[in-house]
């Protein structure tokens, strides 16, 4: 039987178009199994809930199961370093955040990821402002009593956050160079373990966007919102400016979805597409309004627009607070 030769920009054509219909296909058929979110953090925190929320909601959007998979350790660089690694076919997924993504490439020498090259941005999700919180039984009553009691014995308040290089340990530390007091840090793998400690009174204050439920029930009291403006679930408490009269004392944390750099363009939009419908649900951005956190929608060109931001606002975030890794 004579072989068959063919030449070699008949071979390139006929790769290229097997690679156009199995990506076409893919995205057609996507999903046929079921997805794993990645959360690199422990459950308890905002950013846990969050995923869940999301994991629930998109799966029903989608006709698949999203699952949550938590992955904590080194504010949120171990799970993110797993996820980067995963196949890019779209049933793997990450509830990013500032932390991991915006923060520790300035934190960190070696975090095994790059922040703009290793991912594909799907959508951002919300933004969620830190609050300033005290136990229920603190002898602070208000931001002034607090500072006061910091500047008569520095490093007397200690201040726990989910860990170091989290939004809560910028906060506290962008607060401790804004008034010129000194706060000792205690940095915990996670915003729920800390939360347990601030409740029971191993820790003195602290700042974080997930206590709403804990302020609710009377378990904690927020003294301030680090933020431009006061929170709709929170409207009597004060910005940290009309608390102390200090201007620019801002600390915000950001979620967003993502996939592997290398996933088809095409299942990157579908997902786009499901979450802005998704985050457009008056039930869900209620859900969010009570976490404290506010809906942010837009395409995946813009998330990736507004990480990049993200990483320079930290950048300046870090060397305002002189935050360091412990």
């Amino acid at each position: 039987m004579p072989k068959l030769f063919f030449p070699r920009f008949v071979l390139s054509v006929l790769i290229s178009l097997s690679a156009l219909i199995t990506t076409v296909s893919s995205a057609d058929t996507y999903p046929s199994q079921p997805i794993k979110l990645i959360v690199p953090w422990p459950p308890g925190g905002l950013t846990d809930t969050i995923g869940r929320l999301v994991a629930l909601a998109l799966g029903e959007r989608l006709g698949q199961t999203i699952f949550v998979d938590n992955r904590a350790g080194a504010s949120g660089n171990i799970g993110t370093a797993q996820f980067v690694r995963t196949k890019p076919d779209g049933y793997t997924l990450l509830l990013a955040s500032s932390t991991p993504n915006s923060a520790n490439p300035h934190l960190f020498a070696q975090i095994g990821f790059d922040p703009i090259k290793d991912f594909a941005p799907i959508s951002i999700i919300a933004t969620a402002p830190n609050v300033l919180l005290v136990p229920a039984n603190s002898p602070f009553q208000n931001t002034q009593q607090l500072l006061a009691a910091a500047k008569a014995k520095p490093n007397s308040i200690t201040y726990g956050s989910a860990g170091s290089a989290s939004s809560g340990h910028l906060a506290g530390a962008t607060m401790s160079a804004m008034t010129k007091v000194e706060l000792l840090h205690v940095p915990y793998k996670g915003a729920g373990p800390a939360l347990v400690d601030l409740m029971s009174g191993q820790i003195n204050i602290m700042m974080d966007p997930s206590a709403l439920v804990h302020i609710r029930s009377g378990k904690l009291r927020a003294l301030a919102v680090p933020a431009k403006r006061r929170l709709p679930a929170l409207p009597d408490v004060p910005t940290f400016e009309e608390a102390t009269g200090i201007p620019n004392v801002y600390a915000s944390a950001w979620y967003g979805l993502m996939a592997p750099a290398g996933t088809p363009r095409e299942i990157v939009e579908r997902l786009n597409r499901e979450m802005t419908k998704l985050l457009q649900d008056p039930e869900i951005r209620n859900k969010f309004i009570n976490y404290g956190a506010d809906i942010s929608t837009g395409t995946s060109d813009e998330f990736a627009r507004f990480i990049v931001s993200e990483l320079d606002r930290y950048g300046n975030i870090i060397k305002i607070s002189g935050a360091k890794i412990e």
